[in-house]
């Protein structure tokens, strides 16, 4: 197993990609390559231990930054970190490819040197949230403004396998993110999709409404990339929203200060509980191979932990199971036993 990260990419760079890097190496036992310039990685390297792990760098004398437009990024930096990374994937010298860089970038890159999985139009990026019970999956999250009803139903096979392999839910319930759990409510868009999902074996929940997702009601949520990251960003704005909010009333008093030690242990498992880099990355859905994308702000535990989601991707061999559940649904559809397509 050896996993390419992009050692560049991320609001602190290789400081942090290097550390990531180091402790996923020294936890998994993975082979990692990191991707980036070599002279300052090499010097990032020397800071850590890295005695009996197997990492490697793979020279990359391009950066792209988080302002290049994505399709200018692919094009006019050839020798960029995210490329190469990529072309190492590609060509099978990596199993997958983890950047913290321009996501943008980071996507054009993967779609043009991967391509889509047969019978998938549009990849998508998943992510998951906390919730009461566990975790969701919510997808797609930002790789697709414009959708139409079948690209949703693809996006909730994808999710559906994502779930099953990387989350280990035996039998996901998956749901169409919409305004209100009625099935009239929404869109013309999700009452479509929401139609066509219903007739397959899926566990359809039906409709569910943001709450819905973090209340645990349904394991994969399905919406356009608009409203995904839409509602992706204002669970990040809640969450430290009540995280400073916290901190503010604990400071306010003595008897806050004081209150706040014996509620550590309380305080430190939520944290860990609604902590993005707990869960890593957010996979690129739909791709021929692996493709983590994490948050620009990720820090070294984030980055570890995407390296071992890509792992997990490829030993599970979640696009086996993709592929697989996106040709039963399309022999159904051809058997005409899921109806309404053509309109879709």
């Amino acid at each position: 197993m050896k996993i390419a990260i992009d050692a560049m990419g991320g609001d602190m760079g290789p400081k942090v990609t290097v550390t990531g890097a180091v402790d996923a190496a020294r936890e998994y036992g993975f082979s990692i390559c990191l991707v980036g310039q070599k002279d300052l990685l090499t010097s990032e390297l020397s800071k850590h231990d890295t005695s009996g792990l197997d990492l490697v760098i793979e020279d990359a004398s391009q950066t792209v930054t988080m302002d290049d437009l994505p399709l200018v990024a692919v094009r006019q930096k050839k020798d960029s970190s995210i490329r190469i990374a990529a072309e190492l994937v590609k060509s099978g010298e990596a199993d997958g490819m983890v950047s913290a860089g321009n996501t943008g970038a980071v996507m054009a890159t993967a779609k043009i040197f991967f391509g889509a999985l047969e019978g998938v139009d549009r990849p998508a990026i998943a992510t998951v949230l906390p919730t009461i019970k566990g975790m969701s999956l919510l997808l797609d999250v930002g790789a697709n403004v414009d959708c139409k009803p079948m690209h949703l139903l693809q996006f909730a096979i994808m999710g559906h396998a994502y779930a099953q392999q990387v989350l280990h839910i035996p039998k996901p319930t998956v749901g169409i993110l919409s305004i209100g759990s009625e099935e009239s409510k929404g869109n013309e868009l999700s009452r479509m999709a929401l139609s066509l999902i219903r007739q397959t074996p899926f566990n359809i929940v039906g409709n569910v409404e943001g709450r819905d997702i973090f209340r645990g009601l349904v394991d994969v949520a399905v919406a356009d990339g608009f409203v995904g990251n839409v509602a992706l960003k204002i669970a990040e704005g809640v969450e430290e929203m009540i995280t400073s909010l916290i901190k503010r009333e604990i400071r306010k008093s003595i008897m806050g200060r004081l209150g706040f030690w014996f509620m550590i242990p309380a305080f430190k498992n939520l944290k860990k509980s609604i902590d993005y880099a707990e869960y890593g990355g957010a996979p690129l859905l739909g791709l021929n191979k692996v493709c983590i994308i994490c948050h620009g702000i990720s820090e070294a535990k984030a980055i570890k932990n995407a390296a071992r989601v890509a792992a997990e991707f490829i030993t599970k061999k979640v696009n086996t199971q993709i592929k697989e559940d996106i040709s039963a649904i399309r022999q159904m559809i051809e058997k005409k036993k899921i109806s309404a397509v053509e309109s879709c």
